[in-house]
């Protein structure tokens, strides 16, 4: 599919209302395309466009095996077993392409999209060569937007501008020596600004020029991501509100002569399924949808007409206030398929004529040459790199957290960045793991000790976050404790941050927030208000990361290994490594109604 030319704006986002009659020179109108199809396609009443969706890639380029642990799957397993029809190993890039292209063929007025999170924390095939792969392959899909998400922000702005532009990468080069031209297609940036200037970081908008109508394709990241990123590679930049944003915009789109608006908004939410079903196995359902998404949406001004979401993940085909709201879980795994029918008088969209389906990126068709070359042509590097052996398991380790909070996942990586700073001259005594940082699990099928590599190792933590520890009073770490339970802008959250061994303490369900946290002690010993204690946590929480500004506040700052680092030292020291599966044994975190 050719990539068509789009109508961007860049400029100060609450600035363009004001400037409404210079629309024509803030908003270039695009060159309209030929009309596609025949004298009756071209005489008819209304043109229909199909919209294929799908966000939080990931980069995962690579198909996993059906297995259990992988992930790369939608359904419900049958007796540890991912068959058809109830569950269905999905994704890979190689499987992607083909699914796209079969349905890029059934409509000329096909626009690909991502709403968000298409690279970053990535798996080491996509992340060795900074993800360079990754836009690679989405250049040869003809991916026409993507609005940006938050992991995008990963490397900071600098980085993602070179996603955008091409050029080597400023310390590492081009590692598989042919250079990077960057995306063929857009990112989309509608709510995030320089703070000095107010510019956009990336145009706010497109517009499309179909048979008779346009249609306006708005990105934009979630509100919240200062908080959930590094801060260091985003402080020239401002998040705005996504709603208002929006609002801000549709004048602008409709002094062009926009009627239909799409939104690829890197926010979600969650369906509250009952029973057995999880989100995942309901691929087309909307079942209550809860969290910051749904306000978000009711907020935005009722012309807005599709809103593709991501960032949490889940699988939805909803209508929200009058929107039809999609989501394509993560990885490639499923695409959203929307088909739209606009009326040429009106421009707009008959919602009675719109259908909306989730499609599963099954492996039963051919693979795409083009990507199973790409494949191969960057594991002729990471290839020998990703299948060293760092250690073995003799039982899985998983990020499922029971009804504390504890994984099994997340009590290896806190003693793993403990064990690290014990030969410091002040060595932790305690040490924190955000679940956010954990992306993977670690899989156990073998009757004996099974082998972890590490590019399995890299997909648990692919951050490249470093290990650091500073002193704490116990008031001030029973503060950053209570963080795990505060009330944020859209919700209440419960964010219970995995302990190392030694460290232990009781949180009360009912109790208000702020005071949920009792009995803490430190190897049988309380943890006293005013003596000091060494804290461990990655660079990411330490600077205040995921919302818990308690940890900025620590001094005698000691910085240490990269968390990868360590938790291949780790595996090695502790080879056969024997985890506690759950529920973890001995008890860390007790849970009080």
């Amino acid at each position: 599919m050719t990539q068509r030319p789009i109508a961007a704006a860049r400029g100060r986002v609450g600035a363009l209302i004001a400037a409404l009659t210079l629309v024509a020179v803030l908003v270039p109108v695009a060159v309209a395309k030929p009309p596609s199809g025949g004298p009756a396609e071209q005489n008819a009443k209304t043109t229909s466009i199909q919209i294929l969706g799908l966000n939080d890639f990931h980069g995962q380029l690579e198909a996993f095996p059906a297995a259990a642990s992988s992930g790369n799957r939608i359904g419900a397993l049958t007796a540890g077993v991912c068959t058809a029809p109830t569950c269905y190993p999905a994704g890979g890039v190689e499987y992607l392409a083909t699914h796209v292209r079969s349905l890029q063929a059934t409509n000329p007025n096909t626009v690909f999209v991502s709403a968000g999170d298409l690279i970053g924390a990535t798996p080491l095939l996509s992340a060795l060569f900074h993800d360079e792969p990754s836009i690679e392959a989405f250049n040869m899909m003809d991916l026409d937007y993507n609005g940006v998400g938050n992991h995008e922000f990963d490397e900071g702005i600098d980085e993602l501008l070179r996603m955008q532009y091409g050029g080597c990468h400023p310390v590492d080069g081009c590692g598989d020596g042919d250079g990077f031209d960057g995306a063929d297609f857009q990112f989309l940036a509608a709510n995030v600004a320089y703070e000095d200037s107010g510019d956009t970081i990336f145009p706010p908008f497109a517009i499309e020029h179909f048979n008779g109508v346009k249609v306006a394709f708005i990105g934009m990241t979630l509100e919240g991501t200062p908080l959930i990123v590094s801060p260091a590679g985003i402080s020239t930049v401002d998040f705005l509100d996504e709603a208002e944003t929006v609002n801000n915009l549709v004048p602008i789109l409709k002094g062009q002569g926009v009627e239909t608006i799409v939104v690829l908004l890197h926010e979600g939410g969650s369906p509250s399924n009952t029973g057995t079903t999880t989100p995942e196995t309901s691929i087309d359902s909307c079942v209550n949808p809860s969290g910051a998404l749904p306000p978000i949406v009711a907020a935005m001004d009722d012309e807005v007409d599709v809103v593709i979401t991501g960032h949490t993940n889940w699988a939805v085909n909803c209508v929200i206030d009058g929107k039809v709201v999609t989501g394509a879980a993560s990885q490639g795994r499923l695409i959203t398929d929307i088909d739209l029918t606009i009326s040429r008088a009106t421009k707009d969209v008959i919602p009675s004529m719109t259908t909306v389906n989730n499609v599963i990126v099954t492996r039963d068709v051919a693979p795409a040459a083009d990507m199973t070359a790409l494949i191969a042509e960057y594991n002729v590097f990471a290839g020998p790199i990703a299948a060293e052996v760092v250690g073995h398991i003799t039982g899985p380790l998983t990020r499922t957290a029971n009804a504390a909070g504890e994984s099994t996942m997340g009590r290896l990586i806190a003693d793993a960045q403990l064990a690290s700073t014990q030969a410091d001259a002040q060595p932790g005594q305690i040490a924190f793991m955000n679940p956010g940082g954990m992306r993977a699990d670690l899989a156990f099928t073998a009757p004996g000790p099974e082998p972890v590599t590490h590019g399995e190792a890299f997909a648990v933590q692919p951050f490249s976050n470093v290990v650091t520890t500073k002193t704490y009073t116990g008031a001030q770490i029973k503060t950053i404790l209570e963080q795990q339970f505060v009330t944020s802008a859209n919700a209440p959250r419960t964010l219970v941050l995995p302990v190392s061994a030694g460290f232990t303490y009781t949180w009360t369900a009912s109790a208000p927030i702020g005071s949920k946290v009792s009995n803490m002690m430190l190897n049988g010993n309380p943890i006293l208000p005013g003596s000091s204690y060494r804290v461990t946590a990655n660079n990411f929480l330490a600077g205040g990361g995921d919302d818990f500004p308690g940890f900025t506040v620590g001094t005698n700052e000691q910085v240490g290994l990269d968390d990868l680092v360590a938790l291949e030292a780790y595996l090695d020291v502790n080879d056969p490594y024997t985890p506690s599966v759950s529920p973890p044994a001995p008890v860390r975190i007790t849970r009080v109604p």
